[in-house]
């Protein structure tokens, strides 16, 4: 069950300079830039109210403004209101270089999908039981 818990979403870099924060919620595993993260933006540098467990991607600027740095960081939000730091990077590639470790953090929490449907009664049975009836049912196909 997801939980709406309020978080101190840091500011990164200058604030004078481009800052901003989003609640990931899926990434374009071929895209390396920052229009490969899909999600919602939220305001960076204050108590926001976020959904957890999910990701937070904060991005800054540092230095000057005809000159300025890139850096981000990778967040999981928890369910206790404070942040988990998984990954940062900095610089032109930033975005390609936290694209996997996003991806991963996605898929952490999402359920398994097995290709056929399946009911969860199925975990009731012992794995004989199981095997006994893909025998028999083996049997009558052939």
């Amino acid at each position: 069950m997801d939980v709406v818990v309020p978080v101190d979403v840091p500011l990164v870099g200058d604030a004078r300079l481009k800052n901003w924060a989003k609640v990931v919620t899926a990434v374009d595993p071929n895209g390396s830039d920052g229009w490969a993260y899909d999600g919602e933006f939220i305001a960076a540098g204050g108590i926001q109210d976020v959904v957890a467990p999910s990701v937070l991607l904060v991005y800054g600027e540092k230095g000057s403004r005809d000159n300025p740095r890139a850096e981000a960081h990778v967040y999981l939000v928890n369910s206790d209101a404070t942040l988990s730091l998984h990954a940062t990077a900095s610089g032109r590639a930033w975005a390609r270089t936290l694209r996997d470790p996003v991806i991963d953090l996605l898929e952490r929490d999402r359920p398994f999908t097995p290709d056929r449907p399946w009911d969860e009664a199925l975990l009731g049975y012992s794995d004989e039981a199981l095997r006994e009836e893909l025998q028999r049912r083996a049997k009558r196909d052939d």
